[in-house]
């Protein structure tokens, strides 16, 4: 009887300094649990540092590495992708290389899934200690209006870190658009899904990749892919300056009815008017032109990645 294979998928962007401490870490894993076949696909995302050179010597080394290295840096979201089109498993789980998602919780992550004989394993964190005060503050934010705008709920504090059958991978894959938002994808494909929750951890080294403005663009394209009520708020917007412009009119028209002598004056409030609703109007076509780009991007049909080298390389 063949044992089932598990895909490891770890997207990897500049982690030199932390891969040794995760091949321990993943070592361990596969050594607790016999009863299963693994395969850790490696995403080299365009790395600067040594990190494909450590990705090549580990494949030389042990035969169940292999590794998908990047033409240049494509972002995380194509580094999963990526794994998920090059994984073989019958399951498969994606964990960032830092160690923030811990490996030792695959073997509890396993036996849910058969035991709810579920199709997905995720994880959230529980708190977000460690945090800066003001990322957690937007981060909540950010769930709150998602939540309320899209008919895709997002869980609070989710990670990438996600165990799947080969059903739900396939199912992800097939959604074959190039903005690609995960979380929000998992949820959309449906299946049953249990959740575990952990307490935040540190990276074990390196530096996060994530930054405040590189986070903010992430939640736009969130926001974007997965609902469409900016365009109706830009839509009520114009309906209510529209009618409140009718307002105004009647109500200097019955001022000069009624007191034929007055004189329209105030020109502050007339500059502030036409700055306020110029503002709106450049708002509105913003959320436009977010929507009108992203459909830009998938009519070029561009690839999601293109890949220079792989472990097959290796054997040249």
């Amino acid at each position: 009887m063949n044992r089932e294979l598990i895909s490891v998928i770890v997207p990897c962007y500049n982690e030199a300094d932390a891969l040794k401490y995760f091949f321990e870490e993943i070592d361990k894993v596969i050594a607790k649990m016999p009863e299963y076949d693994f395969e850790a696909i490696y995403v080299d995302d365009g790395s600067k540092d040594a990190t494909l050179d450590i990705l090549r010597e580990r494949a030389s080394a042990d035969k169940l590495t292999r590794y998908v290295s990047f033409s240049r840096n494509f972002g995380k979201e194509a580094g999963m992708l990526a794994g998920l089109k090059a994984a073989n498993g019958d399951y498969a789980v994606i964990m960032d290389a830092d160690l923030q998602d811990p490996p030792s919780l695959l073997p509890e992550m396993m036996a849910l899934l058969k035991e709810k004989k579920c199709d997905s394993v995720a994880t959230r964190r529980g708190t977000r200690k460690g945090e800066p005060p003001i990322r957690s503050f937007f981060a909540k934010c950010f769930y709150g209006i998602v939540n309320k705008i899209s008919k895709v709920k997002l869980v609070s504090g989710a990670r990438d870190y996600r165990l799947m059958s080969r059903r739900m991978v396939d199912a992800v894959l097939s959604m074959t658009e190039y903005n690609r938002f995960s979380k929000g994808i998992f949820e959309w494909v449906g299946f049953k899904t249990e959740w575990i929750t952990y307490d935040n951890i540190e990276r074990v080294a390196g530096q996060t990749k994530w930054s405040f403005w590189g986070l903010f663009k992430y939640s736009i394209e969130c926001i974007v892919a997965f609902s469409t009520a900016p365009l109706a708020i830009s839509s009520l917007c114009g309906i209510f300056m529209f009618m409140l412009s009718i307002v105004g009119a009647l109500a200097i028209i019955i001022r000069k009815i009624v007191d034929s002598y007055s004189a329209v004056d105030g020109w502050a409030s007339i500059v502030c008017v036409i700055l306020f609703v110029g503002g709106l109007q450049l708002l509105c076509i913003g959320v436009l032109g977010q929507y009108l780009s992203k459909t830009y991007m998938e009519t070029k049909r561009r690839p999601d990645f293109i890949i220079a080298e792989t472990e097959e390389d290796l054997k040249d």
